[in-house]
């Protein structure tokens, strides 16, 4: 299959050979390939040179080895889709599915599964010499950064192959009950980025993976229940669930496919013509995401909040590539907003109104005011950008419960649709997001 590779990849402009070839088996034969995303990882770095190569290199890819085409004009979710390797493994996952899953959440599935990476293993231990030295009465201790990202640079896989199910089972509950933050990167507690026997993104054969994304293919049972990953998706937004927060925003990229001259198959196809030159054009896919943040920074109530949110947003430029622009206020927007947090510095609305119609909005803050502050130039302005950004969502700090006691909040509520600045607020607010065309 693989000798008709470096062709399929050149068909599609990229600068494949027997090199590519020779240097993807190498990387298999060192034990360095072992999922369809590892494929991907080590073929991006051999064929991908420039920004412009990404876009034919994803199509190739899921052409060659999912049997995934993408269409001119295609976004990647509608050609998965409409592809039978998706409708095969849609029913094979459905069956062991026990809820109503839509389209969206499946392709966002499929394509995890098919992007799970192994890592540079270079050593497997005994997971029961581990699992022997462990005690499962160990006390949670509180930790500084719980939600720090773990590196996944593991080097080591634990191999719990001598243990049964059910003492792995058994022994989860034990750690369940002592644990209560969040843990990454050991081999003891229910977290990620570890050899621990459960959790997940780690590397632990026949372990048991718990929420997630898994590394490997390698679990041996997969548990979905909360209970045992403790990330309450309703709390408000800090410093244990912003990477909970973090998925549901990423939910905000879009995909475009954009028709480009291909200026060097128009020459080779014109010269062989004996020099009728027809354009020939190619379809590039980009991820989109150019997201305005305006935060509310200027009293008290929303003090404990605007770390995690900067915090969100940084790790969502971070991970992501897209545009981010941050701005501050203070209640509510007159006719400015600031660029820095002390809110000496002011771009007008007038200037801010002149980004382009995609952007997505983020208004953050909890909209509580005097009555007098929301007047009828705040209004308006909040009007004017709503209208222009299609797209645009107001999260708020307050609990649900005191919504209805607070009379600004629930005039703004009526112009911008608002949601908690929770995770699982976040999910529904990007959901509303996707569901509005951003025409005029």
């Amino acid at each position: 299959m693989l000798s008709s590779l470096p062709e399929h990849f050149r068909n599609h402009g990229l600068k494949a050979d027997v090199r590519t070839l020779l240097l993807l088996r190498k990387a298999m034969q060192r034990g360095l390939v072992r999922t369809l995303g590892d494929v991907h990882n080590v073929l991006k770095g051999i064929i991908v040179k420039e920004p412009s190569d990404m876009g034919p290199f994803v199509k190739a890819y899921y052409a060659y080895f999912l049997h995934v085409p993408i269409r001119p004009g295609q976004t990647l979710e509608d050609a998965i889709l409409r592809s039978e390797t998706f409708q095969k493994w849609k029913t094979e996952f459905i069956e062991e599915a026990d809820r109503d899953i839509g389209d969206e959440e499946l392709v966002y599935t499929f394509l995890d599964e098919v992007h799970l990476t192994s890592y540079d293993i270079k050593e497997v231990i005994s997971g029961k010499e581990i699992w022997d030295k462990d005690d499962p009465d160990q006390e949670d201790e509180e930790h500084s950064n719980p939600s720090e990202p773990q590196e996944r640079t593991l080097d080591k896989m634990a191999d719990y192959s001598d243990l049964s199910l059910e003492e792995l089972l058994d022994r989860m509950e034990k750690v369940q009950k002592q644990q209560k933050t969040r843990h990454g990167g050991g081999s003891h507690w229910i977290g990620t980025g570890g050899i621990s026997p459960y959790g997940h993104g780690g590397a632990a054969k026949n372990g048991i993976r718990v929420g997630g994304q898994g590394g490997g293919k390698m679990a041996r049972k997969v548990l979905g229940d909360k209970n045992y990953f403790p990330i309450d998706r309703d709390a408000l937004l800090n410093d244990n669930n912003v990477d909970a927060a973090l998925a549901s925003v990423k939910g905000v990229i879009e995909e475009s496919a954009i028709e480009k001259l291909d200026v060097r198959q128009t020459i080779k196809s014109g010269l062989k013509r004996g020099g009728l030159f027809i354009p020939e054009l190619k379809s590039e896919k980009n991820e989109e995401l150019k997201v305005i943040v305006l935060i509310d920074n200027g009293g008290y109530s929303m003090a404990p909040y605007v770390r995690s949110v900067q915090n969100l947003f940084r790790k969502m430029k971070t991970r992501f590539a897209h545009d981010l622009e941050v701005y501050y206020f203070h209640n509510t927007i007159y006719d400015r907003v600031f660029t820095d947090e002390r809110r000496t510095k002011s771009i007008t609305i007038k200037k801010l109104l002149q980004h382009s119609k995609t952007y997505r909005v983020f208004f953050i803050g909890d909209a509580a005011m005097a009555p007098y502050e929301l007047n009828t130039s705040s209004i308006q302005s909040l009007k004017s950008i709503a209208a222009k950004f299609k797209k645009s969502v107001w999260l708020n700090p307050e609990p649900l419960r005191y919504w209805p006691h607070t009379y600004t909040l629930q005039i703004i509520k009526e112009l911008i649709p608002m949601f908690p600045l929770t995770p699982a607020g976040i999910e529904r607010a990007v959901q509303s997001m996707n569901s509005k065309s951003s025409e005029n």
